[in-house]
């Protein structure tokens, strides 16, 4: 694929994305069916309570991450330095979005060493697609990928269903799981791997903690759908069709964190999909993620200023307070083990980290 036909593509997908009703399918991501027990007498202090954490060696003010997310190779550049700007202010975690173009064109979106200036305390994550990686020179474009923007850890983001309903897609992912291990064990940070809106089951989150992957980002439905993304983006009627099948395809964002922990109880979890408030944040991390993370829900505010990132972020924050405020949690390991009510809880397996 040349250079122009990736940056188009990519353009498509910002345009998209920004969008939501042409790049959701509206699938509960299940958060909706958790519900805490509210405590009438906390016995804490509202601006007291401890909101911090640490993620990849580093202290996060928020337990936070700006999720991954595309753009063209000119809108990106501004893109990039409003979220690395807002993360550095906020003491949050940033992902950036797949090096690929960046990569193989040459068209850097902002992504060089100046990410890091701009964010100099807050974990930074490399992106590359698994498709990438299994190429006979994806080990070294994954270490490029790194020493790109000096990140903590990198990304590689699992997307088969993106790509099987991508006109042009990799239709070849023989060999991933070996790819992933032999980085794991050369790269020079941890591996962080996620899917991209249709969740990673316990059974394939487990194979990949036992070929080295440090994080597991669950990813599950209920945020942005890449298949409906790829349908809106057809170029016949037979490939929308095809794609827009699968609109509401995966695993909901709230069973697969349920389903991760119970399977991996010390692995470091994030979780994303359908992250829409500070109080789906909390629910996050009273059903085992560690951190939660956000992309399309901040993506027009990061078209727009550093400050925008900002306030919304803020927003979020604030509302994890008060949900940790009314549940009577004086920081997020209390939060960890605040009471739910039973009927309105999913499923929850016995063993599962409270």
């Amino acid at each position: 694929m040349g250079k122009s036909d990736l940056v188009e593509r990519k353009n498509d997908h910002l345009d998209i994305v920004l969008d939501a009703q042409r790049a959701s399918a509206n699938t509960d991501p299940g958060f909706s069916e958790v519900r805490f027990e509210h405590c009438a007498l906390p016995d804490i202090h509202l601006d007291e309570i401890d909101l911090s954490t640490h993620f990849l060696g580093r202290k996060l003010a928020l337990p936070l991450l700006i999720s991954s997310m595309t753009g063209g190779a000119a809108r990106a550049v501004g893109i990039n330095r409003h979220l690395a700007e807002a993360a550095q202010h906020l003491g949050i975690a940033l992902a950036i979005g797949s090096q690929r173009v960046a990569l193989e064109t040459g068209a850097d979106q902002g992504l060089t060493r100046e990410l890091r200036r701009h964010a100099p305390d807050i974990p930074l994550l490399a992106n590359l697609g698994a498709a990438q990686l299994v190429e006979p020179r994806g080990l070294q474009a994954a270490a490029r990928a790194v020493d790109m923007i000096e990140a903590d850890a990198l990304i590689v983001h699992l997307n088969p269903l993106q790509e099987a309903v991508q006109a042009g897609g990799d239709r070849n992912w023989q060999g991933v799981l070996d790819a992933l291990a032999q980085a794991a064990s050369q790269l020079s940070v941890p591996i962080v791997v996620k899917e991209v809106g249709a969740g990673i089951s316990a059974a394939v989150a487990r194979r990949l903690v036992e070929a080295g992957v440090a994080v597991i980002d669950v990813a599950g439905a209920g945020g942005t759908s890449w298949a409906a993304v790829e349908g809106e983006r057809a170029a016949t009627a037979a490939d929308r069709a095809v794609a827009m099948a699968f609109a509401d395809w995966g695993i909901p964002t709230a069973r697969a964190l349920v389903e991760a922990r119970h399977a991996l109880p010390h692995t470091p979890l994030i979780a994303s999909g359908g992250i829409r408030s500070g109080i789906d944040v909390a629910k996050a991390l009273r059903l085992g993620a560690d951190i939660a993370a956000q992309a399309a829900a901040v993506l027009q505010c990061a078209t727009q200023s550093t400050e925008a990132v900002v306030e919304h972020f803020e927003i979020v924050g604030r509302q994890l307070r008060i949900a940790c405020f009314c549940t009577g949690s004086a920081n997020l390991a209390a939060l960890r083990q605040a009471a739910l009510i039973p009927s309105a809880t999913p499923v929850m397996p016995t063993g599962v980290r409270t």
